[in-house]
């Protein structure tokens, strides 16, 4: 199995809202805000060539909104989804599967494309696409607080056109395919899956998705605004973090700024914390 870091771009996002009632003078040390209070994220994806299979996991923000959203989020960075694969050796045309962790814009985005014809089609045109239904009919029919992050045009075209297929949603984590298992939680959103890959070393790396969005949100009081359930986020955090401990596993962040990946242990006063960065099982 080979493990490549595929960068999609930064975007931003209000601190308040990304660190919740974590006070301000102990959140901006870890990620400083510009005059606006907006902190700048990474948008980072995951590629996994198995066997015959190359698996994309998420999509970053891709680039079909208008130029109102586009103020509003900040898109920038060198980095682009379709650049970073052809910089990997692949292409779109290359990509098997798509799974995505959940239909936030920032994680689903670049799922589709406008062609030339004013099309909305799969950016990945020979891949199958993953997500639940659970999470599907969560996102098609959305609360009011979630809404403006469920944007139809990113993941209803993958139902219409058939590529979109559906996992079961399990209690407890469940094997998805030789070498990856799910494991499904509640508190960001409905549903919303969280990898976890076998590594050739025999550790086991965890796709974090927005459970634990970055390094910074490892504490346990680090939980954002827009988790809808934060209780269950701080038990979902709270067993991810027991079984990195306890398991040796790996940490992966899709928007921490600067680190991709970590491993973790206790501190004196006996918080998880961050051991050291992680970079050499990433091809």
């Amino acid at each position: 199995m080979k493990i490549s870091i595929v960068e999609t771009g930064n975007f931003k996002l209000d601190g308040g809202a990304m660190f919740g009632v974590v006070p301000q003078k102990l959140w901006k040390r870890l990620n400083p805000p510009d005059e606006q209070n907006m902190c700048t994220w990474s948008m980072r994806c995951l590629l996994i060539e198995t066997g015959d299979r190359k698996i994309l996991i998420d999509t970053g923000i891709g680039n079909k909104q208008g130029e109102k959203f586009r103020k509003h989020f900040e898109p920038h960075g060198e980095a682009s989804l379709v650049e970073s694969l052809k910089a990997l050796g692949h292409d779109p045309e290359s990509i098997t599967d798509v799974l995505l962790t959940h239909f936030h814009f920032d994680h689903v985005g670049g799922a589709t494309i406008y062609n030339e014809a004013g099309e909305n089609v799969p950016l990945f045109p020979g891949a199958t696409y993953w997500t639940n239904e659970v999470h599907y009919n969560w996102a098609l029919y959305p609360n009011a607080r979630e809404k403006a992050s469920f944007l139809q045009e990113n993941f209803v075209p993958l139902k219409e056109q058939g590529i979109l297929k559906f996992i079961d949603v399990q209690k407890e984590d469940v094997e998805w395919i030789p070498g990856i298992s799910l494991r499904y939680v509640y508190g960001h959103t409905e549903a919303m899956m969280m990898p976890i890959i076998d590594l050739d070393n025999g550790q086991q790396l965890v796709y974090c998705a927005d459970l634990i969005p970055s390094s910074f949100h490892i504490g346990m009081p680090y939980v954002m605004s827009y988790d809808v359930r934060p209780l269950d986020t701080m038990r979902e955090k709270g067993r991810l973090l027991e079984d990195a401990i306890e398991k040796n596993h790996l940490l992966f962040f899709e928007h921490d700024p600067l680190t991709a990946c970590v491993s973790v242990q206790r501190d004196e006063r006996g918080r998880v914390v961050m051991k050291e960065k992680i970079e050499s099982i990433f091809g």
